[in-house]
């Protein structure tokens, strides 16, 4: 059993030295450590695998010398910036008063600005944080104080309030648990040790995470307008997509008295999304829910446990039990887009199906070199679809959906239509990339897929489904 403690620790020679006697002495194993002063001198993360009578005991005797994170402390890092006069002596009576509060200085900057006041930025560690506020009135007795918020300061303080003002701002933005977090935290922690090991700051990546959060919440319930069009395919056929402006798209197909869904977008917008398909369908409560979904990526998975049964490739199967069984996905198998993935899934409140509620049927053969192959055929209502597969340019188990007879395609993310993306979908795709820290799993292979699912289709007017974007008009002409 593995299990990540965040523990504050005594700034004083030997602190780590006695937590790891601690962990030798129940005979457990230290995975991971991450400890980095200049971000916080108090926070150390440790990975620890035991048997969970060996974690418990030592969740005891960590507690007892008080190296485990008690939220009721309610300890925190906050950065503040403090308008002085440019003169000798200006920052002592700050300096005073933080002394005279017991608060401990985590980090200062300070540069003269050619006039004439500096502007002196400071992390406190506060232990107290219902004390804060009264120590900012008393500092602003002496001074102009302003709060800085991680996400739009200057790069210039590094990344003291890291833990705490990112983590603590994203929780409140998007609305999370104590428990989820706390989960939050230790992912970010992960990325920062990843960025740190390459040698990158980690100043924009955390900006965009931070914009991200800021944009799925800024959509929620009633501002909410996803682009809603009709496509009429035969007299009995119709395809209607709805394009919200974070995630997938999700198309509903109505034929011969059926629906069938391809794709689901995000979780976090459950409520929103179920409120569209009751207003499109009129029987949608009592209806059997089916899903076919392209990929196993998180934006195009995230309502999947509202359907009766999801339909998609064998792998794309696969991916889906392995996180419902709490393992790692096939993204997060890249330990460098483990903790980004993790915090996307904290952040659009994913949750895998059941892995009972899931058919996969199609599979590439062994050996299969091609960029895209016919892997079967799917028959509903009216539509003949064959089934193709890609080699996983974009993820592993991708497929791709087309009707000849009709002249429709489904992309999932193989193929999307990029130039006819809404203001909200464009500004979106701009930051979505850093939480799976790539679109793409390899670039070149998709560009390869891309051109293969053009090529795949023949002569006439197709109608692509793409899994963002709006529908696209394409035409295909033989040249004699």
């Amino acid at each position: 059993m593995k299990k990540t403690y965040i523990t504050t620790m005594p700034n004083h020679i030997g602190s780590f030295l006695k937590a790891s006697e601690c962990f030798a002495d129940l005979g457990i194993n230290i995975t991971r450590v991450s400890y980095n002063k200049a971000v916080d001198s108090h926070t150390l993360f440790l990975d620890a695998e035991g048997t969970p009578e060996q974690l418990a005991e030592a969740d005891r005797r960590l507690s007892r010398i008080g190296y485990l994170q008690n939220e009721k402390a309610g300890s925190s890092i906050v950065l503040l910036e403090f308008r002085l006069p440019d003169v000798p002596g200006s920052v002592t009576a700050v300096l005073s008063l933080i002394n005279e509060f017991n608060i401990n200085i985590s980090y200062i900057s300070s540069q003269e600005n050619g006039t004439d006041h500096q502007l002196f930025k400071m992390g406190l560690y506060v232990e107290d944080t219902e004390r804060i506020t009264e120590f900012i009135s008393a500092a602003e007795r002496l001074c102009q104080v302003r709060v800085i918020d991680y996400n739009h300061s200057e790069k210039v303080y590094d990344n003291s309030i890291f833990y705490n003002s990112f983590v603590n701002g994203i929780a409140l933005t998007i609305g999370l648990s104590d428990e989820v977090r706390n989960k939050l935290l230790i992912s970010a922690n992960l990325a920062m040790q990843l960025l740190d090991e390459q040698g990158l700051s980690p100043y924009k990546t955390f900006d965009s995470i931070s914009r991200f959060a800021d944009l799925l919440s800024k959509y929620r319930s009633f501002a909410f307008s996803p682009r809603i069009s009709r496509h009429k395919i035969t007299d009995n056929t119709e395809i209607i997509t709805v394009e919200p402006p974070c995630g997938s798209n999700t198309a509903i197909i109505i034929s011969g008295g059926e629906v069938l869904f391809v794709d689901s977008g995000y979780a976090l917008y459950k409520d929103e999304m179920e409120s569209i398909f009751r207003t499109l369908l009129k029987d949608y409560d009592s209806m059997k829910k089916r899903i076919f979904v392209t990929h196993a990526d998180l934006d195009h998975c995230g309502l999947l446990p509202l359907f009766d049964e999801v339909i998609g490739s064998k792998k794309t199967a696969e991916c889906l039990r392995l996180e419902y069984e709490e393992q790692s996905g096939f993204r997060e198998m890249d330990m460098k887009s483990k903790p980004y993935i993790e915090m996307c899934k904290i952040l659009t409140s994913y949750e895998p199906p059941a892995p009972d509620k899931v058919t996969g049927i199609w599979e590439r053969r062994a050996g299969d070199d091609e960029p895209l192959s016919q892997v079967g055929t799917f028959d509903f209502g009216e539509l003949h679809f064959e089934v193709y597969e890609g080699r996983g340019g974009h993820l592993a188990g991708e497929s791709v959906l087309i009707d000849y007879a009709h002249h429709i395609a489904f992309t999932g993310d193989v193929y999307v239509n990029l130039k006819e993306m809404t203001a909200e979908q464009a500004e979106y795709n701009q930051y979505a990339p850093i939480l799976m820290t790539s679109v793409d799993t390899d670039a070149g292979l998709c560009a390869l897929e891309r051109r293969a699912v053009l090529q795949r289709l023949g002569a006439g007017k197709w109608q692509i489904f793409g899994g963002h974007g709006a529908k696209k008009n394409y035409s295909v002409t033989i040249q004699e």
